[in-house]
């Protein structure tokens, strides 16, 4: 699967099978279901769980909480708009 690919499964509205919790999120919130999203992310450890939390936050719209998150995952905040974010996190996981 590449980006366009994950794309098309959120248009047609049919989340694809096998996606990690990561993508899972990443699927849900383009569909506008940020809690659900949130609630994957949540409670999960790590420094990826963290960068995606961040992103989340900042989706949101809670701009101190996401700096939070990016400290605790080791990355700068973004400085380029939520879609290039949501983009990179895509290719990031899928790649993982």
């Amino acid at each position: 699967m590449n980006l366009s690919d994950f794309k098309e499964s959120i248009q047609r509205g049919t989340m694809p099978e096998g996606l990690s919790v990561f993508l899972q999120a990443l699927w849900l919130e383009k569909r506008g279901d940020w809690d659900r999203a949130h609630g994957l992310i949540d409670s999960l450890g790590g420094t990826d769980a963290a960068f995606l939390h961040a992103y989340l936050h900042r989706r949101e719209g809670d701009l101190s909480n996401a700096a939070y998150w990016y400290r605790k995952a080791g990355k700068p905040q973004p400085s380029g708009s939520l879609e290039e974010e949501w983009e990179r996190q895509v290719i990031y996981f899928l790649a993982d």
